[in-house]
């Protein structure tokens, strides 16, 4: 029969840095930026949530030409899947239902190598319809540049997307321990670092299958 521990908290969670992993309170995210650990730039202190940090929308965003390819092969480069636009302050993208395109945040971020990230929609927005990412919210400690959106509309009817709107909050948990290989490093074979604006899939770099006939 299971029985519940007797252990002090103390004793089963030892008072090191690392000893829990975390999501970062307000307190705690601030604390990090004024270390210079976790960068964001440009950067308000008005963007700090109570356990997150808004990120706004830049004006480049990345469409899909659908008439270039009959189809979408990810072991395949397909340079022209893509091409870049850019939209002026007072110019907003009008994303259209059932369409989905790249776009990226207005800020550029860097983790230190024991915080990994989450990118999460806005509330707000997605009672529009408008959703930020598909499935590929995670961020990795040591990424650097630009968080890619795939922003698509679920919605009825057309969304606007403002350049410099807020377009979604930064969540950062700290890792029970440093990463060993964090991203970017040579071992962990990173194809998005450094990433400016909407960066479309690198999936042919490292595209690999196993035999599943076994």
């Amino acid at each position: 029969m299971y029985k519940p521990s007797t252990a002090a908290i103390g004793d089963l969670h030892p008072p090191t840095r690392y000893a829990v992993s975390v999501l970062l309170s307000d307190r705690d995210l601030r604390k990090e930026l004024d270390e210079g650990r976790l960068e964001l730039d440009p950067f308000d202190d008005a963007l700090i949530q109570p356990s997150s940090i808004d990120v706004r929308l830049d004006r480049f965003f990345r469409v899909f030409d659908n008439s270039k390819y009959t189809h979408i092969d990810p072991s395949r480069q397909q340079d022209d899947l893509t091409s870049l636009v850019e939209h002026s302050d007072d110019d907003a993208f009008v994303l259209h239902p059932g369409e989905f395109v790249l776009g990226s945040t207005f800020e550029t971020v860097r983790l230190p190598e024991d915080l990994a990230g989450r990118l999460e929609g806005k509330s707000s927005l997605g009672r529009l319809g408008l959703l930020t990412h598909s499935t590929a919210g995670f961020i990795d400690p040591g990424f650097s540049g630009h968080i890619t959106l795939e922003l698509s509309n679920v919605a009825n009817l057309p969304i606007t997307l403002w350049p410099g709107m807020k377009i979604g909050q930064l969540c950062l948990f700290r890792l029970s321990s440093p990463a060993e290989n964090p991203y970017g490093s040579k071992a962990a074979g990173s194809r998005y670092q450094g990433q400016r604006g909407p960066t479309p899939s690198r999936a042919h770099l490292n595209f690999a299958r196993v035999d599943t006939s076994r």
